[in-house]
């Protein structure tokens, strides 16, 4: 059995593996991994301190951490751990046995004494536990292990293959997302002797290619980001660097606003060690090519940054980020401008090319474009489409020859040229092709808002030709994608149904749509003459889909800061609401009922008049006799709920909710008197029930936009 020893004073560790060219569109979650990976393993060996913290870096060609305060030697240990049951661990002349001493054997303990294993337990249920103090891990083994484990684990979607030459002149294949050079390990000013990619640690690592090429020395881990930045021209922390891009791009911008996408600035930042700001420009008779198809250009072929005047104009300079620090930059900056013309001029040609043939003309080739194999191509799902969006716009009393054109010509911008090159246009260059076509300006519109909302909190169309084709859209994808088993399961969900079903939530309810879902629904699904959608793509199943993703949504949702509760939402979607425009009122109505005095008695007076009506086998009549009533209690309640059911019917037809909920107030009494009064199950069946009749209504009218009894 060991003793404790005398730890070390703790120093900061820092391990970097020095690279080729690391792929720039995972370069962020490779440097958090990797310095995630090495702290969550010291961490476990017990190698840190409760104040211990780790940075993270990475740049093109390095990915490191430095951790504070890190042990040479974890701490010994206590370890209980059950071995054998006795009579298996033991003979019968009490003698190890063979799987006693192999246990032990596996465990690191082949000599220990067994005098000193512990039984516990009795009987049959005796066992014996290993009590040892064990010897922490020293950082030389964890280390290595850690930087094995976090660097095979780390996210490469593609490795590379490659050869190292070994000491022994051998050479090894080696596999990572690009040729490793160097690897430092250094624990305070002392090297750490481990290895990964067929390399030993030392404490060199390389400068910029350009500024300051050759080999770097770095003399102890604390002084590893100050060395990059002075000797090496390096800033190392991709966090520090992306927020130093960040405002260079907002000062050399000027009165300009600078177009800087999160996704762009991740990228660039992952392609500079040490960045540096320049203006360029393009010739102005460019912008007559629409500003979007400009911009994307700039930003996905090159990874420049556009720019815009204040009211959102594009500017015919741009800024680029070069790796390269300069007094003289004319050629970086006129080779960039000599780059990014073929480009524009790409577009502008496709431009031109596409406006020389009217939308309208493509939607015959929409037939030979495949949609889906089970649903048909394009030009079929533009006739689902068409069709229930004419009958949307009826019921809306909207012009139903504008949304059955806007459908028929949304789709055709996929068959441009700029759609074709850049298909993150589509919509837009669509609204641009249209309005060129002259066509009205709410089908132009249309074409870009029936996208909408693209994502969870995407604006939404402000046509209303764009909002029933929007609505339309959705309705057709999600039935018919549905239809052919394609239904989300799990975290799966390829074609989106869950952000369909989310924005048919938000077009009905913030557009307030008044709109039957369940009719909705169906009016869709009858587009489809494929037997495989009637048969899977059941209204009820779409409508409990839909109903889910609107309960996510008003977890979202507040009134005056304040979000609604499970409880409230519940008691609302509870009723299986056919029209979603009123649930926020409804909501807000509920939670002001629900601050008042007499709602938690009549929520669980509601409560008890569910349950009873649950538990009645036999059937109801629909209508309590007057005549039946004899107890004065009941004659109390009925009277009661006749006399306001006209305020209450008013009440709901205006969407007055909250001054129906407040009428409800006035039978508190007469409920408490009824329960405390009345057998309900009188041995009568005719009493019983009209009882029974009674509290139905009764529970009809208290239920009218919420189940109150959810509330209890």
């Amino acid at each position: 059995m060991s003793t404790p020893h005398f730890l070390a004073q703790p120093a900061n560790l820092l391990i970097e593996v020095f690279t080729e060219e690391l792929p720039p569109k995972s370069l962020r979650r490779l440097g958090e991994a990797f310095s995630d990976g090495i702290y969550t393993s010291l961490k476990a060996a017990g190698l840190l301190n409760a104040s211990s913290t780790s940075s993270s870096y990475a740049t093109p060609r390095r990915l490191a951490v430095l951790v504070s305060d890190v042990l040479s030697q974890a701490p010994d240990y206590p370890v209980r751990e059950k071995l054998l049951p006795t009579s298996i661990a033991f003979d019968a002349q009490g003698q190890a046995t063979a799987p006693l001493l192999k246990k032990l054997a596996a465990l690191g303990y082949p000599d220990l004494d067994l005098s000193s294993l512990e039984k516990s337990g009795e009987g049959k249920n005796e066992a014996l536990f290993l009590n040892v103090i064990a010897k922490g891990g020293t950082l030389q083994a964890t280390a290595q292990t850690a930087l094995a484990q976090t660097l095979d684990k780390l996210p490469i979607a593609k490795m590379m293959h490659y050869q190292v030459l070994q000491k022994n002149g051998q050479l090894a294949e080696v596999e990572f997302a690009r040729p490793a050079h160097r690897i430092i390990a250094l624990h305070g000013d002392q090297i750490l002797p481990i290895s990964a990619l067929g390399i030993d640690a030392g404490n060199q690592t390389e400068g910029h290619r350009f500024l300051a090429p050759g080999v770097i020395t770095i003399q102890s881990a604390n002084l590893y980001e100050a060395a990059l930045q002075a000797k090496a021209k390096v800033m190392p922390s991709f966090d520090q660097r992306r927020a130093f891009l960040e405002t260079a791009l907002l000062k050399a911008a000027g009165d300009d606003l600078v177009l800087m996408p999160d996704s762009l600035l991740d990228e660039v930042t992952a392609l500079v060690e040490w960045p540096a700001i320049y203006e360029c420009h393009f010739d102005q008779e460019f912008l007559e090519v629409p500003q979007e198809c400009l911009i994307l250009t700039m930003q996905t072929n090159q990874k420049y940054f556009a720019l815009t005047d204040s009211q959102g104009k594009l500017r015919n300079r741009f800024l680029i980020v070069s790796n390269i620090e300069t007094n003289q930059p004319e050629a970086i900056i006129s080779g960039n401008e000599r780059v990014v013309r073929p480009r524009l001029s790409d577009a502008r040609f496709f431009f031109k090319q596409d406006q020389k043939r009217p939308l309208a003309s493509r939607v015959a080739d929409l037939g030979k474009v495949v949609y889906h194999n089970q649903l048909g191509n394009q030009h079929d799902r533009m006739k689902r489409v068409q069709a229930i969006a004419a009958s949307i716009a009826k019921l809306l009393n909207a012009d139903q020859t504008l949304a059955s054109r806007a459908a028929e010509i949304a789709k055709t911008d996929l068959l441009t040229d700029m759609v074709g090159e850049f298909p993150e246009l589509q919509g837009i260059m669509g609204r641009y092709y249209a309005h060129h076509d002259g066509e009205h300006s709410e089908v132009a519109f249309a074409c870009s808002e029936h996208y909408m909302p693209r994502f969870a909190g995407d604006a939404l169309p402000q046509t209303q030709t764009g909002t029933i084709l929007a609505l339309a859209d959705k309705l057709e994808t999600l039935i018919g994608i549905w239809g052919v088993g394609l239904a989300p399961t799990g975290d799966k969900d390829p074609y989106a149904l869950r952000r369909h079903a989310l924005g048919i939530c938000r077009l009905l309810l913030e557009k307030n749509l008044a709109l039957n879902l369940p009719e909705l629904i169906t009016l869709a699904r009858k587009q489809f003459p494929q037997q495989e959608v009637q048969d899977k793509a059941l209204p009820e199943d779409i409508y409990i889909f839909i109903i889910d993703r609107l309960r996510a949504y008003l977890r979202e949702q507040s009134v005056a800061g304040k979000p609604f509760t499970s409880a409230e939402i519940d008691a609302v979607l509870s009723q299986s609401p056919a029209q979603l425009n009123d649930l926020i009122d409804r909501l807000s109505a509920l939670r002001e009922f629900n601050a008042l005095a007499e709602a938690p008695q009549l929520a669980a007076a509601n409560k008890r008049i569910s349950n009873i009506l649950k538990k009645t086998n036999t059937a109801i009549p629909t209508i309590c006799s007057s005549k039946v009533l004899l107890d004065p209690a009941e004659i109390s309640l009925y009277q009661v709920l006749e006399t306001i059911t006209p305020a209450l019917s008013l009440a709901y037809e205006k969407r007055q909710f909250v001054e129906l909920l407040k009428t409800l107030l006035t039978l508190s009494k007469p409920i408490d008197q009824f329960f405390a009064d009345v057998m309900v199950m009188d041995p009568s069946p005719k009493l019983r029930d009209n009882r029974l009749a009674l509290l139905q209504q009764l529970h009809q009218k208290m239920n009218l936009i919420a189940d109150l009894g959810k509330l209890a």
